[in-house]
Order: structure tokens, then sequence, then C-alpha cells
């Protein structure tokens, strides 16, 4: 007996490339409320639709369910921006060259408090991660594009007398050019640093700071993100000493165990 496709068999395309392209802005207009999208797609084409077949049309054009990440509150003015952007990347490229130095400072807290990440779990169980209020344990941060890592860390707070310390620490003698990138907190722009940096310059070293609102642009956000999201143990919120003890690895591992391509 032989078996064929017949014409007019089998599931119809209910929507065209335009009609998909159509849902996908109205899911961009409203991304936590799909019902929002089915209800726009029965008034104007008198189609219904589950949500589950508008999630399969929205993964077919590369859109997912996932965590939202927090935002800076402003933007940068567009000509500081580009303008900066465009200097930080020279000074990229003299970094690979070996012209110059190149490194990018910022500072963090934990707590017992985590930043709750992602994870497999079996579906029908909720898995959980030990939450409670502790001290914050800060961390100030020098680091290269590749993988060098100078820290400090302390449960007091860090103010503009830490950096400029940590600077001079750091970074007592220099054979070339080194800049220092940082943003525009005021324990960057403090008088006090202000009063530094004919210093810094006169021992080669220089302060690049960034446009307003853009942490995109240093890279320690990136290996922040890194410890808090995806290298922070479970384990390590059980108490106080458990935190200490994860951060203090993960600071004293980077460049050997942790590694991120900056290049």
């Amino acid at each position: 007996m032989e078996l064929y496709n017949r014409p007019g068999r089998g599931r119809k395309i209910t929507f065209n490339s335009e009609q998909i392209e159509r849902i996908k802005d109205w899911a961009n207009l409203d991304p936590q409320q799909l019902k929002q999208v089915r209800q726009k797609i029965k008034e104007q084409w008198d189609i219904t639709v589950s949500t589950k077949t508008i999630k399969r049309l929205l993964f077919q054009v590369r859109m997912s369910w996932h965590r939202w990440r927090r935002g800076v509150f402003g933007k940068p003015k567009a000509e500081e921006y580009q303008r900066q952007k465009k200097q930080l990347e020279q000074l990229k490229q003299l970094d690979s060259l070996g012209i110059i130095e190149l490194y990018y400072l910022d500072e963090t807290g934990f707590c017992l408090t985590p930043c709750v990440p992602y994870g497999w779990q079996a579906i029908g169980e909720d898995q959980t991660i030990p939450s409670s209020r502790s001290p914050r344990l800060n961390v100030l941060g020098i680091m290269s594009r590749f993988n060098h890592l100078e820290s400090y860390i302390s449960t007091q707070t860090i103010n503009s007398d830490v950096v400029i310390a940590c600077i001079d620490s750091f970074f007592p003698q220099v054979e070339k050019r080194t800049v220092i990138v940082v943003d525009r907190a005021s324990i960057h722009r403090s008088n006090m640093v202000q009063s530094q940096l004919d210093e810094w310059r006169e021992r080669n070293i220089e302060i690049f700071v960034l446009p307003s609102y853009s942490p995109q642009l240093n890279l320690m956000e990136i290996w922040w993100r890194f410890m808090k999201y995806q290298w922070m143990e479970i384990d390590s919120y059980q108490d106080w000493q458990s935190l200490v003890d994860s951060v203090e690895t993960l600071l004293r591992e980077f460049g050997k165990k942790y590694v991120i391509n900056f290049v």
C-alpha cells in the first residue's frame, strides 16, 4: 500500500510573517501579559489562539521568558557617551599593544540576602536559598582586561580615602602609562580624589571617568555579575563566615579557576 500526501492535508499555518512580526511587537508592548496579545489577535484578525501558541511563535522569533535585569535610572548624553566610548576603545587598543596598562575600578557589596539565580529544578519542586539579614561585606576591585585583579575587602564603608589608599597601594610604581577607568560615583569625583590627580599624573597614572549611566562600559560590572549570579554557591549564604570565605575564594582564584574572556 502506497502512502502519499494529499493536497489540503496537514495543519494550516495560522499566521503569515507580517502577522508574526506584529505579534512580536505586541509582546514587546505587553511583555508580561500574553492574554492582552491574544485579545489583540482576536480583535485584529478574528483568530482565536491559546497563549501556548503565542509562546511558540515568540520562540520562533528568538524571544524568551527570562528574568529582567535592573537598569540604571537615566540615560547618558548621546554625544558624550559616543565620544568617551570611542576614547575607551582607543585605550583598549593601546592596552592590547602593550603601550599602556588599562584597569577598571569599582565597588560592590555582599550580604546574606542573596542575588537569586536561575537553576534547574524538578517540576513541582521549589529550590530555596538561605536568606537572612547581615552586615554588608564591601569589596573594591581593580581589574585588568587580562584577568589580573587586586581587591580590598571590608565591613566598613568604602569612601574616597579608601579609593585613594587602594590606588596608591596597588600601584606604588608603574613602568608605563596606566589608566584607571571609574564610574561617576561621588567617591571617585570628590575633592579629595581631585586633589590627587596631579600627583598621580606625575607618577604616570590617569583616571578616566565614564559618562553617566554607563555601567556597561565598566568591565568590573561584568565581574560582579559573574560572582553574584554564576559563581557564588548556594551554601555561601548559610552563615556570615561562609559568605566571607566564598567571596575571598572567588577574588583569590580569579584569573586561575575563574576566568572571563574580556579580550
